[in-house]
């Protein structure tokens, strides 16, 4: 607004100065707060200009296909994870199906099987069973046999009726018993 336009109207000196000195200060007011706004776009188009600057010379492409194979190793290692899971939980069901057996040697009669045919199979625990059954009947050897007394756990007595061994052989060399 300018002095002259407010004479032009036929407003007093003093009316004409308030209303400069209110303008002025509006103007003031706006002019700082654009400056302060204006200093701030300049400060972030240095720093983003700074940042783009690091950037300089690198190949995206490179970077995507680091990316890339990054998401392919931790791919491979969750499956190999996996894997390793399925194998000793195959194992632990098998270890146990021979023990309920009666196996003597966990690790021989796994010898004797087909274990990549058994972990393919769709019905794991019943190609097991027929596969232990199967090595029991053709190597019953390395299963604990059935009958009711596998070994002797005590001595089954003689002829002495309880009495000193001692005596027993020295009657059977025709000598004296000592007492």
């Amino acid at each position: 607004m300018q002095r002259k336009f407010l004479e032009e109207l036929g407003l007093e000196k003093d009316i004409i100065d308030k209303i400069m000195t209110e303008n002025g200060n509006d103007i003031n007011a706006t002019k700082s707060k654009l400056e302060t706004e204006r200093d701030n776009y300049k400060e972030q188009l240095e720093t983003a200009t700074a940042t783009l600057k690091t950037f300089e010379g690198v190949d995206v492409n490179d970077l995507q296909s680091k990316i890339t194979a990054l998401q392919n190793d931790l791919t491979a290692k969750d499956t190999e994870y996996q894997n390793k899971l399925a194998d000793r939980d195959f194992n632990d069901k098998l270890n146990s199906i021979i023990t309920k057996a009666g196996g003597r040697n966990s690790k021989a009669i796994m010898a004797l099987l087909d274990l990549d045919t058994i972990k393919a199979s769709k019905n794991q625990d019943a190609d097991l069973q027929s596969a232990i059954e199967k090595c029991k009947t053709n190597n019953d050897y390395l299963f604990g046999s059935t009958e009711p007394i596998n070994n002797a756990v005590a001595p089954t007595g003689g002829g002495n009726n309880g009495g000193n061994p001692l005596a027993a052989v020295r009657a059977a060399m025709g000598l004296k018993s000592e007492k």
